[in-house]
């Protein structure tokens, strides 16, 4: 899984890497430079990416070529950084038990969501894919708890009071969320959809990068895909690092974080529910007429 070459696209605040991840964290992000990582993998599961086929000759060799982003990626973090994985239910003890030697995991987290609609029949199909977040040292990191709480019932819809207290009082209206989050899936109708077989929520980034990170923090995304991280990481005032390695999505990163309006001599269109379907039917890239 490479790319011979590596290319650059960048301004002041965002860096776009067209290569193989293994190769730019290797050769272009300086060790103990990045505050936040959020890494979202193949998973080893049979999707097509682009041109590449999302599958591995057994999970030991899935494994070890995780363990050496994750060595990278560690590497890359500053002391007070962050980490968050991602990848499928099945591979995860693999990380899980690689990463635990290495950093503090701090929480297992859990994204479910809605079902498509078609469900396993002989099984009990997965709802939902693990994060780990996880941190390398255990007293001094960035966690930001009022930036990212949600709604309590609680206190809020419930308005119950607390008897334990001295003086009752109700229950608080707010909370910072547990290890299990609730965000939809991007689906073909929603506006933020691009081309892609396992696009994540702009809501579920948002939360990790308010959580870890502060305004003017370099994040991280070593497989960027539809570059949802870098997009979001500039909206809410944080520098980004993005790295792709499949050609077909390096025009969505131009045009997501505002870098480019062509690439490779041709004008990079946004993705209409006209043009996406057209696209996929077609079998062809993110490129029309702007």
């Amino acid at each position: 899984m490479s790319r011979e070459t590596i290319e650059f696209f960048g301004d002041d605040v965002t860096d776009l890497y067209w290569g193989d991840a293994l190769d730019v964290l290797r050769e272009r992000i300086p060790d103990e430079s990045v505050d936040l990582i959020f890494a979202d993998p193949p998973y080893n599961i049979g999707k097509v990416f682009g041109n590449f086929l999302d599958r591995w000759p057994s999970d030991e060799a899935y494994a070890q070529w995780c363990y050496q982003w994750l060595e990278l990626c560690l590497r890359k973090l500053k002391a007070h950084g962050s980490i968050y994985v991602m990848t499928s239910t099945q591979s995860m003890p693999f990380l899980d038990l690689y990463l635990r030697d290495r950093s503090l995991i701090l929480s297992r987290i859990v994204w479910h969501y809605d079902s498509s609609g078609v469900q396993a029949k002989n099984y009990f199909g997965s709802l939902y894919e693990p994060i780990l977040f996880c941190v390398k040292d255990a007293c001094h990191y960035t966690f930001n708890p009022d930036a990212i709480k949600v709604e309590a019932r609680t206190g809020s819809q419930r308005k119950l009071i607390d008897y334990r207290k001295p003086v009752p009082t109700q229950y608080n209206t707010e909370k910072v969320p547990g290890n299990v989050w609730y965000f939809p899936r991007v689906r073909y109708r929603m506006d933020e959809y691009e081309q892609h077989p396992s696009q994540k929520p702009e809501s579920l980034i948002e939360r990790i990068i308010k959580a870890s990170s502060n305004e003017g923090d370099i994040v991280l995304d070593p497989f960027a895909g539809t570059f949802t991280t870098g997009a979001v990481a500039k909206r809410l005032g944080r520098k980004s690092i993005s790295i792709e390695r499949e050609e077909e999505y390096i025009p969505v990163g131009l045009r997501r974080l505002g870098l480019a309006k062509n690439f490779q001599g041709r004008p990079i269109a946004a993705p209409t529910k006209t043009f996406a379907r057209a696209c996929t039917e077609k079998g062809e890239g993110l490129f029309g007429i702007a």
